[in-house]
């Protein structure tokens, strides 16, 4: 029953992101009938709808968390796929830009499922096994964005209201396997008490310090999931600019980048682990991440660039190892919130840094010619990686020590 249930965590994170990522190309292009052909009023708009989709997961992933605890994993799972489903409905039928925002503002809330998810593992897996596990969800949302703007793609150029209309018949059938096929992961005496002093993000994060290597893991999260924006905030732009690649290409590229993600995580981390360690494990996948964005920021040909993602793609053996670590250390009645403020941390990225690295790109650019370095936010984000090497060696310092002294025992 429990590989069942994980089959279904996973086919649940597949759809998820399939579901959004299928949106993904043709909500600008939406966007852009609604505000009349005006692509600069349309432009301030979809950077609106992203703001809000993130501002949304900040607020509401540590309540889904709390709410979790109180009332068990599977509620929570199936009624965000439920509500996930109506969003994308609405979507569907909408004509106005107030009432499509109001679509990205629920779509944030529902997709929030995603910390109930990673507390449903941690409730049926044992500790030693959780990285594997962490590492199959990882692979989840490669598949999910690798496929899904594709899919949204081909979708968009029938009718740019069918990608909506598919995305919400994933969910609702996501929603039907659920309902036959999950049982509930946490039992009725492990669950706490609901409190909206503990289930908003402030009380969330408040919570995390009472385990202070937790909180450090939860820094060194934040640190690798702002440097991730790098990639999807500026690519296209980046690779047009200095490797004259077109949108086939760039599909190209990026649909590599997931596929290396998927199997990295899908297969590497569950053998990486048994052999070095967690810890280990999750500092080697930050120094890749950091060189492989320094290679990509540095590269001046797009062979180079191409040569630099396998390096960078071992980068996705850090995020399974860093959620194994986490969930280690925390009760089994505190998982949803463990999730919940993990969750929301990273979504408060999403809110200011495609913006941010963005206007770096820019910046760079518009250098007199010879001075700008058009890779500068891949180069910020090696930095970032390499903050968050540190911060993670010296957060965990202790275990290595302790692991040491069981070794000489």
């Amino acid at each position: 029953m429990r590989r069942a249930a994980l089959i279904f965590i996973f086919i649940t994170l597949v759809l998820d992101i399939l579901a959004v990522g299928v949106v993904i190309p043709v909500l600008p292009h939406l966007v852009e009938r609604f505000a009349g052909g005006d692509t600069a009023t349309a432009a301030l708009w979809v950077g609106a709808f992203g703001s809000a989709f993130f501002l949304a997961q900040f607020l509401c992933s540590p309540v889904q968390g709390a709410l979790s605890d109180r009332f068990g994993r599977r509620p929570v799972i199936l009624i965000s796929n439920f509500g996930l489903g109506l969003d994308f409905v609405l979507m569907a039928v909408v004509n106005t830009l107030p009432w499509l925002f109001l679509g990205r503002v629920l779509a944030g809330i529902t997709a929030a499922s995603q910390s109930t998810a990673h507390a449903y593992v941690a409730d049926v897996v044992p500790a030693e096994r959780r990285a594997a596990s962490f590492g199959m969800l990882g692979a989840a949302f490669g598949i999910g964005f690798v496929v899904g703007p594709a899919l949204g793609s081909m979708l968009g150029g029938i009718d740019l209201r069918l990608p909506f209309w598919v995305a919400a018949a994933l969910c609702f059938c996501n929603f039907a396997y659920g309902w036959f096929i999950l049982p509930e992961s946490l039992p009725v005496e492990r669950r706490a008490p609901f409190s909206w002093k503990r289930a908003q993000p402030v009380g969330a994060f408040l919570m995390l310090r009472r385990y202070p290597q937790v909180f450090g893991l939860v820094g060194v999260g934040l640190l690798s999931q702002l440097a991730h924006f790098a990639l999807p905030s500026v690519f296209v732009l980046y690779a047009g600019y200095r490797y004259g690649l077109g949108e086939d290409k760039v599909g190209f590229v990026l649909a590599l980048v997931g596929v290396c993600n998927v199997l990295v995580q899908a297969l590497l981390v569950r053998r990486m682990v048994p052999r070095v360690g967690e810890r280990r494990t999750m500092m080697l996948g930050l120094l890749c991440g950091c060189l492989g964005f320094a290679w990509i920021g540095l590269a001046p040909s797009i062979t180079l660039f191409l040569m630099a993602i396998p390096l960078m793609a071992l980068w996705g053996m850090a995020g399974p190892a860093i959620q194994a670590l986490m969930t280690s250390q925390v009760a089994a009645d505190e998982q949803g919130r463990l999730q919940g403020a993990v969750t929301g941390a990273m979504s408060l990225t999403g809110i200011f840094a495609p913006a941010m690295f963005a206007s770096i790109f820019a910046a760079a650019i518009a250098l007199p010619s010879g001075a700008g370095w058009p890779g500068a936010a891949f180069l910020l984000a090696s930095v970032l990686l390499g903050l968050g090497l540190a911060l993670a060696f010296w957060v965990t310092r202790g275990s290595a020590r302790q692991t040491q002294f069981q070794a000489a025992g």
